[in-house]
């Protein structure tokens, strides 16, 4: 899947409101970020770069098989193919919204 495909696979997944109640990006480095702004209803998922209370660093294609629940998000974190920037809190609120599906 490419940036746009991930982008509204989230955007889905995520809703009109998720209870994450925070920002969350993802930095895929080379390929974009995907920033989800939880702290206004609707939330908003975007493309747009900015400050966030957690990243996730992570490649597109390990991105992908974790929405596709190929990947799980704790296996990626223990492989290091995850990590964390900022609030681990937030990332385990979201767990439930990417994995799977």
């Amino acid at each position: 899947m490419g940036i746009r495909d991930l982008t509204d696979t989230i955007r889905r997944k995520v809703g009109l409101d998720s209870k994450l109640g925070a920002v969350l990006k993802f930095d895929l480095g080379d390929d974009g970020v995907i920033r989800i702004d939880a702290t206004e209803s609707p939330n908003r998922v975007s493309n747009e770069d900015g400050d966030a209370q957690c990243t996730v660093h992570m490649s597109r294609a390990d991105l992908d098989d974790m929405l596709r629940g190929k990947l799980d998000p704790m296996a990626a974190f223990g492989q290091g193919r995850l990590r964390l920037e900022g609030d681990m809190s937030v990332a385990m609120k979201l767990g439930d919204l990417v994995r799977g599906g």
